[in-house]
């Protein structure tokens, strides 16, 4: 299996944990991945320093690009990611996506992953949902992309926050397409 080329975006919706944990699991995962990449919109800083009381994001061993860099590698199909994963996706970051308005680099790099057929999850972080929501995720949907709701599961019997928003990293992991030990239903 060819390793992977990951973009992880992340946006001010509420659940920074959900990027922490992934961000982590990646670096666990390492030996299947050739490069992660990085892009956080401005409230997303400010939502996982309040969220999580630190700016570990800075410590990360990955390159973190500015939101309006479109000179980074993934805003072209050329430089070949094969997926991009935003988490938590706000459902303004989500519209965005759906019109095709590429803004930003992370809507621009979410643009470029769909136009070469490549792997998109979006982590929605958001409730209640109105028609204009599901409207964009059924877009985003249509054209290829993964919406994957920040919905935990409880069948492994999680302990605390973190073991929570787990079982959703879990899950994205297994849509990325990686080898991961986590609890399996009926196991």
């Amino acid at each position: 299996m060819p390793k992977r080329k990951i973009v992880v975006a992340i946006t001010g919706a509420s659940g920074a944990v959900y990027a922490q944990l992934l961000l982590q699991k990646l670096q666990q995962l390492r030996a299947q991945i050739s490069e992660v990449a990085i892009v956080m919109s401005d409230n997303a800083k400010q939502v996982w320093q309040f969220e999580l009381d630190n700016s570990d994001y800075d410590k990360l061993p990955y390159k973190i690009y500015p939101k309006n860099d479109f000179m980074a590698p993934f805003a072209s199909g050329s430089a070949r990611f094969d997926t991009m994963v935003v988490i938590p996706c706000s459902m303004g970051t989500l519209g965005r996506i759906a019109s095709g308005t590429s803004d930003d680099l992370i809507a621009r790099a979410a643009d470029v992953i769909l136009k070469e057929r490549r792997k998109l999850i979006l982590v929605a972080r958001d409730t209640p949902l109105n028609l204009i929501h599901i409207r964009n995720m059924a877009t985003i949907t249509e054209a290829g992309g993964i919406i994957c709701p920040a919905v935990p599961s409880f069948y492994s019997k999680p302990e605390s926050i973190e073991d929570v928003a787990m079982t959703v990293v879990h899950r994205v992991i297994d849509l990325i397409g990686l080898e991961n030990e986590s609890y399996r239903w009926s196991e």
